[in-house]
């Protein structure tokens, strides 16, 4: 029996995790994890536990990645697009980090707190920076 679009489909979530600067003023900065595996730099994220929801995975995988306890606010736009001949759908929040502390591992080696301007450089793949525009449409006035 062919298996559905849907069962075909790889599941995944996360954030644009963000903060607000140290120091008088704060400004928005930006979190983006470096994998090793990939060499790159995207915003954390990854695959659902079977029967887990979005936005569980969404902090599930923003505190394995970043080690962030963070707090999801708007919803952003579901990324789609192919790894592997598979269809792949990321499903995204903003993600307020409101505690927790970074530790390298296997997965994630390296985490950057930017500014959006050097974010939007830093992203490796372009598909990253219409979610990083839209969470920053979200949270800067």
């Amino acid at each position: 029996m062919a298996a559905t679009a849907e069962e075909e489909t790889v599941r995944a979530a996360g954030c644009v995790l963000w903060r607000y600067a140290a120091g008088p003023g704060g400004e928005v900065e930006v979190a983006l994890v470096h994998r090793p595996r990939y060499d790159d730099w995207s915003h954390p994220k990854g695959k659902l536990h079977p029967g887990e929801e979005p936005e569980d995975a969404a902090l599930r995988e923003v505190l394995e990645e970043t080690g962030m306890i963070c707090v999801l606010g708007a919803p952003l736009p579901t990324a789609r697009y192919l790894v592997r001949g598979r269809p792949k759908e990321v499903r995204y929040w903003t993600g307020e980090a409101v505690g927790g502390r970074f530790s390298p591992n296997d997965e994630v080696d390296r985490l950057l707190w930017l500014p959006p301007g050097q974010a939007r450089t830093q992203l490796t793949h372009a598909q990253d920076l219409p979610l990083l525009e839209a969470a920053l449409a979200e949270l800067v006035p």
